[in-house]
């Protein structure tokens, strides 16, 4: 560990002269020589450190969701290449490049992290050891060496023996009991943080050996970190346990407000925004919309949990639209408004029952037993069947009758036994006799 992290001396200076900015100001506060002001400094310095790293996670996170949704092509290639590795290593980076997927994405943040975390366990070492290192000289030096977290001093590691211990000013029980803690502490958040990244926002349609590999890393981490965690100064465990911390904080903010399609979390998150929605009946948040937008833009291609999003806005009488807002839908309006009239002020068309033959035939008799004066509604067969026969309707020149075209009434005529009568349509003469 010292020869790896005397590669990064080069940035030692930078990170000292951080932590002593950051312990003149905590200094004022809880004095210069307790662990409060230098073990606030090396967090101080953590979060420093990862809000610079914001954009490299974002990064990581549209890489990480990449290579899940490239995980079934993938497998496709390896399965058809399996025979020949240089033409399956080809076609992978053909993939990535057709993607722009760089597979080297997801680990930015802890390949930039690694520079500072081997250049604070430099400055560390060198404080246990009493070398001047970086802007800490001689006072600084002596205050950070008397800098104790609970007891045990920032520079005292878990494998140190009694006297070096005792050099410190320091019990070798004290020592080991807090870095053990801090050891646990370490490993259950990186434990926790990979677990939640495994149960809660990863595609569960899905089956790959990405998702294997994901979960076997969530066992081997933190026994690495249990590992090499006996080895780390007590100043570095404040900064790994910090950044774990932080790391765990940033990603359920990010599961929770920008989950990845198909997963738990999107389910819950649609969930929550289903019932937002339906409150407000309109969009809050930028977020928001361009979440709905998106959803809109899949078509036939939504998930189970996005279909169910947009039949629950259906069901609740809205319509989400292409630019990620909702309307209320026309079913919603005219249910709203009262007489059965809608939104335009039209009256609503009613479909009218359809009755029994009983019912019909009762008012078929009651229409027959009304008083004189009184209309009474008969059908056209009924109005032909009373038709008297020498009340025939008059004849038009050219045969036709009056009111009537050609044809018309045959039917009804001839089902009541009457005779076609008036004036025949003559012969043309040319016709054959």
């Amino acid at each position: 560990m010292d020869t790896i992290a005397s590669l990064f001396s080069f940035i030692t200076t930078p990170v000292s002269w951080v932590i002593v900015q950051f312990h003149s100001v905590y200094g004022k506060l809880f004095g210069p020589d307790t662990g409060w002001a230098w073990g606030l400094s090396i967090v101080s310095l953590v979060i420093l450190i990862r809000i610079c790293l914001i954009p490299l996670f974002v990064k990581q996170i549209k890489a990480t969701r990449a290579m899940q949704t490239l995980q079934p092509e993938m497998k496709k290639i390896q399965e058809r290449y399996k025979s020949d590795k240089q033409r399956q290593s080809e076609e992978m980076m053909k993939l990535y490049k057709e993607s722009g997927t760089n597979p080297l994405s997801s680990c930015l943040p802890i390949l930039a992290q690694s520079p500072f975390f081997f250049a604070l366990y430099h400055v560390l070492n060198s404080i246990a050891t009493g070398k001047e290192i970086g802007v800490i000289d001689g006072p600084l030096l002596e205050s950070a060496r008397k800098a104790h977290i609970f007891g045990a001093p920032l520079a005292a590691k878990f494998m140190d023996s009694a006297d070096k211990v005792a050099s410190l000013g320091a019990t070798l029980t004290d020592v080991r009991v807090i870095t053990a803690v801090m050891i646990i502490l370490m490993s259950a958040s990186q434990f926790f943080t990979q677990r939640q990244l495994m149960t809660k926002n990863v595609d569960t349609t899905v089956k790959t050996p990405f998702m294997q590999q994901q979960k076997m890393l969530m066992y081997v981490f933190p026994i690495m970190f249990a590992i090499f965690g006996i080895n780390f100064p007590v100043g570095v465990l404040v900064y790994w346990l910090t950044t774990n911390v932080w790391t765990m904080g940033q990603q359920m903010f990010v599961i929770r407000r920008n989950p990845t399609p198909g997963s738990k979390a999107q389910a819950a998150f649609l969930e929550r925004l289903q019932k937002q929605v339906t409150h407000h009946k309109k969009v809050r948040g930028r977020g928001n919309v361009n979440v709905i937008k998106a959803i809109v833009a899949k078509g036939r291609d939504r998930n189970e949990f996005e279909r169910k999003f947009i039949n629950g806005l259906t069901k609740a009488g809205l319509a989400a639209q292409a630019d990620g807002t909702v309307v209320e839908s026309e079913s919603a309006v005219a249910a709203e408004t009262e007489d059965g009239a809608t939104a335009a002020g039209a009256p609503r068309r009613q479909q009218p029952k359809r009755q029994s033959k009983a019912k019909r035939q009762s008012a078929t008799a009651q229409g027959a037993a009304k008083p004189d004066g009184e209309e009474v509604t008969k059908t056209s067969l009924e109005k032909a069947q009373d038709q008297p026969e020498d009340a025939a309707p008059k004849a038009k020149p050219g045969g036709n009758t009056t009111g009537n075209k050609p044809g018309s009434g045959t039917r009804s005529k001839a089902k009541s036994g009457q005779q076609r009568k008036g004036q025949q349509r003559p012969k043309h003469p040319s016709s054959k006799k």
